[in-house]
């Protein structure tokens, strides 16, 4: 394989990756991920152990043990440009050789298990607050997939150019399932939907403060959107991204979604904290 250079693949003094801060020891091959970086000691509050923690940026990253097993939790910081830093530098860590700078054959790579644990809002009435949803196809408003190469089935294509229509926008949006086999293991009685992610949480989640979205009624046409048996049950902002570029990398992932607002009957959950603790505690029983 051909050596990746130093501007590419950027290792700082320690030789750790650059904006992780981590070393390839440091993190398990079972991943949590969470927005919000005061989050990961809502996670690792439960550990046995712990072994690793490290800083840097938005970036946190605790690594110990939950009942024997050894499990990371990072944080990604909001939006899927940091998914593009968070999951192409867990691959480099596992599947690229620091000395070398080489990637690893085919046949010694590791597939990441990669668990999203994030706050979300429903687009569905029926979607109540409060409960925990396991998201089975992710749609992109973002642009992060114009700089790859994913290959989408046919039915995700079709969800994306419908959607594309749907909003009137001149752009087409990118789709991606997520692991069946962690969904089933993980999120296997909460409710199952779809997530839209977003690229903002203001105008492009239609929300009105002194500036007009420019898309009308984006949340009325997203809750309305049918294809065929799919229906868009609630939105945030990394989903797409951690699915797509998942998928391209060969990590089994999931985003799980506490579900604090419903965007269709205004309300906010005043639990939300409770919700989120547990999804926590039933991810770590179940992972």
């Amino acid at each position: 394989m051909a050596r990746i250079p130093e501007s590419e693949l950027i290792l700082n003094a320690d030789g750790s990756i650059y904006h992780l801060n981590l070393l390839p020891e440091q993190i398990s091959d079972t991943i949590i991920t969470v927005g919000d970086q005061d989050r990961v000691v809502r996670v690792s509050r439960h550990f046995d152990s712990i072994e690793v923690e490290v800083a840097k940026r938005e970036f946190v990253t605790h690594t110990g043990y939950y009942k024997g097993k050894r499990i990371s939790v990072v944080s990604t910081g909001i939006g899927t440009d940091n998914i593009d830093i968070v999951l192409n530098e867990l691959d480099a860590l596992v599947n690229v050789d620091f000395v070398s700078r080489e990637p690893l054959e085919n046949e010694d790579r590791i597939s990441l298990k990669i668990v999203r644990i994030g706050t979300s809002g429903a687009l569905q009435e029926d979607v109540p607050l409060g409960s925990h949803l396991a998201t089975e196809y992710a749609l992109g408003l973002d642009t992060l997939m114009q700089f790859y190469p994913l290959m989408e089935t046919g039915y995700e294509t079709e969800i994306a150019v419908n959607m594309q229509l749907a909003l009137g926008i001149g752009f087409l949006p990118y789709c991606a399932k997520g692991s069946d086999i962690l969904r089933e293991q993980i999120g296997g009685d909460m409710l199952h939907g779809n997530t839209i992610t977003c690229p903002g949480f203001y105008g492009p989640q239609g929300r009105l403060l002194r500036l007009q979205p420019k898309i009308e009624e984006v949340i009325q046409k997203l809750s309305a959107f049918r294809f065929e048996d799919v229906r868009f049950t609630n939105f945030e902002m990394e989903t797409a991204g951690i699915y797509s570029l998942g998928r391209l990398l060969g990590h089994e992932v999931l985003s799980l979604n506490a579900i604090v607002a419903n965007r269709i009957t205004h309300q906010f959950a005043h639990n939300a904290d409770q919700v989120i603790d547990d999804l926590i505690v039933k991810v770590l029983d179940r992972i």
